[in-house]
């Protein structure tokens, strides 16, 4: 039985995660807002927006930082504030995690650490510029920690497109249209992200670091019109 932390794993593709997880009888624990009534694991309350990380007593074999934002602007109608809000979210989030717990990550047997970015890094995509600077500078992290941790610890990254979560509902209403754009014709859920992320936090990978993966219908490498 191995112990993984997911931060941000009350919804969507954290708690997707955390439900794979428990079902092979690991030891979680979930770091969130809102407690997700997921009685088989440990709930601690966390804002990342706020909130020191809490003390976790003895080492982990994995840590998943799932926490994201949404803001798809022109722009010129994005602000500084807009740029640093997503900044502080999606990478100084994970650059916090990284550092409360390391330490207990490089007392772990086969730790890995795993990152979430997005296809729009690598795939240029009109209004998000915010999100895809974020983004990027969490999968160079990514990648400079995995060469700094290695070989005790390994550090990974998985660059969804559009996925069925509470954060993405108010894109929905265009949902047709994004799905024909996607070369498998529908958009990702979050158990098909949870699935390489479970795979990514366990020993079946310890052979992988260093590596942002495309989970995305296809859109990032695959062109069907």
């Amino acid at each position: 039985m191995a112990r993984y932390l997911i931060i941000g794993g009350g919804s969507g593709i954290g708690e997707a995660l955390t439900k794979r997880l428990l079902a092979k009888d690991h030891e979680i624990y979930i770091l969130c807002r809102n407690d997700p009534s997921i009685p088989e694991a440990t709930y601690l309350s966390f804002d990342v927006t706020q909130d020191p990380f809490p003390k976790i007593e003895g080492n982990l074999n994995g840590l998943a930082y799932c926490p994201g934002s949404i803001n798809l602007k022109p722009m010129l109608q994005l602000t500084i504030e807009d740029f640093q809000r997503d900044f502080e979210i999606n990478c100084l989030g994970a650059v916090r995690a990284v550092k409360a717990y390391l330490p207990l990550l490089k007392g772990g047997h086969s730790a890995s650490m795993l990152f979430f970015s997005t296809v729009a890094v690598q795939r240029g995509m009109a209004f998000h510029a915010s999100i895809a600077a974020a983004k990027g500078a969490v999968e160079g992290m990514a990648r400079s920690l995995a060469a700094e941790l290695s070989p005790q610890v390994r550090v990974n990254c998985i660059a969804p497109s559009l996925t069925e979560t509470p954060l993405s509902e108010f894109l929905m209403r265009g949902r047709d249209v994004v799905e024909q754009r996607h070369p498998l014709k529908r958009l990702g859920k979050p158990d098909d992200i949870a699935a390489m992320a479970a795979f990514l936090l366990s020993e079946e990978s310890s052979w992988i670091t260093g590596q942002v993966f495309g989970v995305d219908g296809g859109l990032s490498t695959l062109s069907v019109f």
